[in-house]
């Protein structure tokens, strides 16, 4: 029932939704912290006992609300991916009557969605000649905001960028990048990243990513 109407809502309303899922995650987060204890902190003692210096029954609560956040977390993802897909369809529409080249013009993030932008949490360090980020458009010093499903607040040390990644050979991948544009502007761009396990090269982008 979620789902459905879920679908219907525009960019800005899921951009409302994943905050208010970002909130409730890091609320439920410090909760946790509260304990001392994260998702995989064992609950038992040795012998098999719950624990007696912790809330057991508050901490299995809040780690099953985690769980479900996520998930909603990277289905709103995969809808905000999926409206900015559509959004920018016909721009490669154009692209495909327009002379060709190894390396495509990325598209400008509208204003209006400019407005809302994630924070950056990597940075493109180097980028292959030939490869499929090549191809995107990325280029090194390219900072990334968002990677598919993956953000500052769910990188995790940049392993979702990798399990993204995995989980999507062949298959197209929004990123959101800031790239210098001047001395004091940055352009904000919306690229399209396809991995590629048989390009020629290491990996299945290309490129290498460091956190900030």
């Amino acid at each position: 029932m979620a789902n459905g109407s879920e679908g219907q809502l525009t960019f800005s309303q899921l951009q409302a939704k994943k905050e208010t899922v970002e909130a409730e995650l890091k609320s439920l987060g410090s909760v946790l912290d509260s304990h001392g204890v994260g998702m995989e902190t064992p609950l038992v003692t040795r012998d098999g006992f719950p624990r007696a210096d912790i809330d057991v029954a508050q901490i299995r609560t809040t780690r099953a609300r985690v769980i479900r956040l996520r998930n909603d977390y990277k289905d709103i993802m995969s809808k905000m991916e999926k409206f900015l897909h559509q959004h920018f369809a016909s721009l490669d529409d154009a692209d495909a009557t327009a002379p060709s080249s190894h390396s495509p013009l990325p598209a400008a993030v509208p204003d209006a969605q400019a407005d809302g932008l994630e924070d950056p949490f990597a940075k493109v360090n180097t980028v292959a000649p030939r490869s499929p980020a090549e191809g995107a458009g990325l280029k090194a010093g390219d900072v990334i905001r968002v990677f598919g499903y993956v953000n500052k607040m769910n990188h995790d040390d940049l392993k979702r960028v990798a399990e993204c990644v995995q989980n999507n050979e062949g298959k197209n991948i929004l990123i959101r990048v800031s790239r210098a544009a001047g001395s004091s502007r940055q352009q904000e761009l919306c690229l399209t990243l396809t991995p590629t396990r048989d390009w020629g090269g290491r990996g299945m982008l290309g490129c290498h990513i460091i956190p900030l």
